[in-house]
């Protein structure tokens, strides 16, 4: 690899990379102002541009050597502090404003316990791991909100999948990291990439989209949920069998070496 460039344009180019990931806090601010002002049709759009926005600044990152140009700036921590106020915090303060949640005092706990999950979850050393995948749903609480909101969901109904899918948080399932994870990348992103389209076509007959529509978007969630669940049994099952082979061979050696002291006795007597 040839030694990174860090001119003037180099390092303008990696910095700008930077400052469109910090759009994301722009983004974040009007997304919780419009969702006082119930404004909620512009908030999801909003979603829409956040995940476009945190979908391709890796990319771009990778393409400026950005690690490399401006080691000084950390953009793991800008992407992390990004990702939390616009997929976890401004779905919640969506949800709550809109209605979804209970009213009262209650609201704000069950949006506090998703929150609260993300932060353990945000902190974690091994969240991402070194093979590009998340541990534990990975806070995608901005699709949550899509849907609840798109099909209408009631109070109880909300409610329950906010808990069901902070439990999951807490669960070590290995989900797909769509921009990153090697097994089935080009299927991963084409679907993602229909899948942000679907979005948007919801969006544009919200608030009476077609069922047909939700549907045929939530088969891209099916896949991602199937395809992670079958990479994590899979890499748990290689685990087993390496420590299985290795336990074997351990066994197979101290059998050899209990043999070769049965064949020699001066051996025997020196141990």
């Amino acid at each position: 690899m040839s030694a990174p460039q860090s001119g003037p344009w180099h390092r303008l180019g990696a910095m700008s990379v930077h400052a469109y990931t910090a759009l994301g806090v722009v983004l974040a601010l009007l997304m919780v102002h419009m969702s006082y002002a119930g404004e909620v049709e512009i908030v999801l759009w909003l979603f829409l541009a956040a995940m476009i926005i945190d979908g391709s600044d890796g990319f771009l990152a990778r393409r400026f050597r950005v690690k490399e140009v401006v080691p000084g700036f950390d953009g793991a921590l800008l992407d992390n502090i990004i990702d939390y106020i616009t997929y976890a915090f401004a779905p919640m303060v969506l949800l709550w404003s809109a209605g979804y949640l209970p009213g009262g005092w209650l609201g704000g706990v069950v949006a506090s316990i998703p929150l609260l999950a993300s932060c353990y979850q945000f902190c974690r050393s091994d969240a991402k791991t070194d093979d590009h995948f998340f541990v534990g749903f990975p806070s995608y609480w901005n699709i949550a909100a899509f849907y609840l909101i798109v099909l209408g969901a009631s109070t109880a109904a909300t409610t329950t999948t906010l808990l069901a899918l902070t439990v999951l948080i807490f669960v070590p399932i290995k989900y797909v990291y769509p921009s990153r994870t090697e097994t089935a990348w080009w299927l991963t992103m084409t679907l993602t990439t229909l899948w942000l389209g679907l979005y948007a076509l919801i969006l544009v007959q919200y608030p009476a989209p077609s069922l047909w529509l939700i549907v045929l978007s939530g088969g891209y969630m099916l896949y991602y949920a199937a395809l992670s669940l079958r990479l994590t049994l899979n890499r748990r099952n290689q685990i087993r069998d390496a420590a299985g082979s290795a336990s074997a061979a351990d066994s197979s050696s101290a059998v050899v070496g209990d043999e070769a002291v049965r064949q020699c006795p001066h051996c025997a007597a020196e141990v």
